[in-house]
């Protein structure tokens, strides 16, 4: 595969956090500008402004996960959480279900791969954490697009 292939998972709360503190700080200049000037409302003003700006701040900071298959490398990167995993290790994928969705990666001989913790929690996992707001088919797309067949559910062949 010569071309990078690459999917970015939609994080909602970025958006929510981020809408809501600018929606805050426009409610604090309201506050500040259309009150009868009286210090209550220019402290709950200022208190709004900062708030939101806190809000949205901690909104842009949210890292989205991304997939990115290129020159035979499978890539999973949130933040700086990066896991790098040769494709041809690569035999199958699992995408587990739930409120938020994780990818799991196995080898050849149907075992699970092993991926360090993301926050030092535990020794290691064997999924890849996702968003709520990734749709199971824009994974298993991207997973055929790049040539990783999904796991089988049943033993029996």
């Amino acid at each position: 595969m010569s071309a990078s292939v690459r999917l970015v998972c939609p994080a909602g709360r970025k958006y929510v956090e981020s809408w809501s503190g600018y929606a805050l700080m426009l409610l604090g200049l309201a506050a500040v500008m259309l009150g009868p000037g009286h210090w209550t409302d220019v402290t709950l003003g200022v208190v709004l402004v900062v708030g939101g700006a806190v809000c949205a701040l901690h909104g842009h900071l949210i890292k989205n996960p991304v997939l990115e298959v290129s020159d035979e490398e499978f890539r999973y990167e949130r933040g700086s959480y990066v896991v790098r995993v040769p494709f041809a290790e690569i035999g199958s994928y699992h995408l587990l279900p739930g409120r938020i969705r994780s990818l799991g990666l196995y080898d050849a001989s149907g075992r699970a791969k092993r991926f360090p913790s993301l926050a030092g929690h535990r020794t290691s996992r064997t999924y890849l954490p996702l968003t709520g707001m990734t749709r199971p088919a824009e994974i298993e797309s991207f997973m055929a697009m790049v040539g990783i067949p999904p796991r089988k559910r049943s033993l029996a062949s």
